[in-house]
C-alpha cells in the first residue's frame, strides 16, 4: 500500500494543534485577573515613561535629564515589546493610551519647561519608579501566571535601574528622592 503523505501531514499537524490548544487554554486560565491587571496597567505607565520620556528633548534643560528621558524611551518601547507578547499569550487587550492620572502628569510637564521642567520630570520618575518597582517585585513573586511573572522579574531589573539612575540624577540636582 502506497502512503498517502498528504493526509499523513493533515492528521500529524492536526495532532499538533490538538495538544498546543489545551496549552494556550491553560495559559489564558492560569493567569489571574491580577495578572491581567498588572500587564495591562504596566503596558499603560509604559507608553507614559516613553511619552514624557520624549518630552525631555523638548523641555529639559539638563543633559542628564536629557539622556536619562532617552533612556526611557528606549527601554519603556522594549519593555512594551515584550509585555505585548505576553499581554496576547493571556489575552489581555493592550490599552489605548495612558490612565487619567499618567495623563494629568504629562499635561502639567507640557506646561513646564528648562529647570522647572526637569525639577518636575525628576520628582515624577523617582515617585514612579518606586512604585512601579513595588509593583513588579510583587507580581514577580505572587502572580499565577509563569509567563507575567518571568515579565515582572525581567522588567524589576530594568526598573530598579532606572530608580538607581533618577535616584542620582535627583541628588545631583538637590532635590529630595525619599531615600539615602
Amino acid at each position: 500500500m502506497i502512503p498517502n503523505f498528504p493526509m499523513m501531514r493533515t492528521l500529524a499537524i492536526a495532532g499538533i494543534l490538538a495538544c498546543l490548544i489545551p496549552i494556550a487554554y491553560s495559559q489564558k486560565a492560569t493567569a489571574s485577573v491580577a495578572d491581567k491587571k498588572f500587564v495591562h496597567t504596566s503596558l499603560q505607565g509604559g507608553m507614559a515613561e516613553v511619552e514624557m520620556g520624549k518630552l525631555t528633548m523638548a523641555k529639559g534643560k539638563s543633559e542628564d535629564v536629557k539622556q536619562f528621558g532617552q533612556q526611557m524611551v528606549k527601554d519603556h518601547t522594549e519593555l512594551g515589546q515584550q509585555m505585548k507578547l505576553v499581554a496576547q499569550r493571556i489575552g489581555v487587550t493592550p490599552p489605548d493610551g495612558v490612565s487619567a492620572m499618567q495623563k494629568a502628569t504629562e499635561l502639567k510637564l507640557k506646561a513646564l519647561s528648562g529647570d522647572s521642567f526637569d525639577k518636575a520630570y525628576i520628582s515624577a520618575m523617582v515617585k514612579d519608579h518606586k512604585e512601579d518597582l513595588e509593583e513588579f517585585k510583587t507580581e514577580a513573586a505572587n502572580g499565577q501566571s509563569a509567563a507575567v511573572k518571568e515579565a515582572a522579574t525581567k522588567g524589576s531589573a530594568v526598573i530598579e535601574e532606572h530608580l538607581q539612575m533618577i535616584t542620582q540624577i535627583a541628588q545631583a540636582h538637590n532635590i529630595d528622592s525619599g531615600t539615602k
